[in-house]
């Protein structure tokens, strides 16, 4: 099934970038292209072996060429500028130039705008949204992964970079009640159970914050991925996810939500890259902190970082 998958990726990958294909993805037109570029990066930054490496040599010509015409969309004073940044170490890990100013920038203004606790703010202002995880602290620990080691400053930032996104999952999985929901706060709840995406990142990182074992976070992760993807009218009658959080809400769904784009929740899946002998999959199951505190059983006092 992974070779399956990987091979129609590569193939996707393939034909999105290919001027001649009915396929091809808009690369420049508007701002959302940025996004989608970024996210695209982001799989080859997590997956060189299988797809960067794999593909040949005219697909990742016209890759490079894509990522290359986002630099004309100009990205937002927020978390937008992870977005170029991501891309920049997308063309990196594919040998291509790229423009170290687009990262230095993305990472000094991060740096800039945490607001304490683990949680940076989208831009100079806090938002009660799960951001956090869908965009901000993904990248930054994914682009520092990537080019870390080009810059003494960058390779600084790596590890308060770590120690708050640690704790930002201990916050993640304790936000997970003893049902398997989480509270539906803030923007782009159409993601779904891809507002856990940093909780799954740190286990697939086997770099969970202390006290916090993996059987617990599989536990939890299970957990909402059940309750959101079993609702009654989740998908439609190809199969393809509806707009919703719960089902089929489609007054949830903001202007830059499409189909394709419900299927961040897919970061969830994480730990998938673990191998089938890591702890995450063989220890037995273990309640998650919710489920201890609500039933009266001991369970771990939280500390601010």
């Amino acid at each position: 099934m992974r070779a399956q998958y990987a091979d129609l990726t590569r193939r996707a990958i393939a034909r999105a970038v290919d001027p001649a294909s009915p396929d091809y993805l808009n690369f420049t037109n508007d701002r959302q292209p940025l996004v989608d570029a970024a996210f695209l990066a982001h799989g080859l930054l997590r997956a060189p072996r299988t797809l960067r490496d794999a593909l040949d040599a005219t697909v990742r010509r016209r890759l490079v060429a894509a990522f290359e015409s986002t630099r004309a969309i100009l990205p937002g004073f927020n978390n937008w500028l992870l977005f170029s940044a991501t891309v920049e170490a997308g063309l990196k890990t594919l040998g291509a130039s790229w423009d170290r100013m687009r990262v230095d920038y993305a990472l000094r203004q991060h740096a800039q705008w945490y607001k304490g606790d683990g949680v940076y703010g989208d831009g100079p202002e806090l938002h009660v949204d799960y951001y956090n995880s869908f965009v901000i602290q993904p990248m930054l620990l994914d682009v520092l992964d990537a080019v870390g080691a080009e810059s003494p400053a960058w390779e600084a930032m790596r590890q308060p970079v770590r120690r708050r996104a640690q704790r930002y999952a201990a916050v993640l999985e304790r936000l997970i009640s003893p049902e398997g929901t989480f509270p539906p706060v803030g923007r782009s709840i159409a993601y779904r159970f891809g507002a856990l995406q940093l909780l799954a990142q740190m286990a697939l990182r086997r770099d969970l914050p202390e006290g916090l074992l993996p059987a617990q976070v599989r536990g939890a992760l299970t957990a909402v991925i059940r309750r959101q993807s079993e609702a009654p009218d989740t998908f439609d009658k190809e199969g393809w996810l509806r707009i919703g959080f719960c089902g089929h809400q489609p007054g949830i769904g903001e202007r830059y939500i499409s189909t394709g784009s419900l299927y961040l929740c897919a970061t969830a899946f994480l730990p998938l890259g673990l191998p089938p002998d890591d702890p995450f999959w063989t220890r037995p199951p273990l309640p998650w902190t919710a489920r201890l505190a609500w039933s009266g059983a001991p369970f771990p006092i939280d500390h601010a970082l």
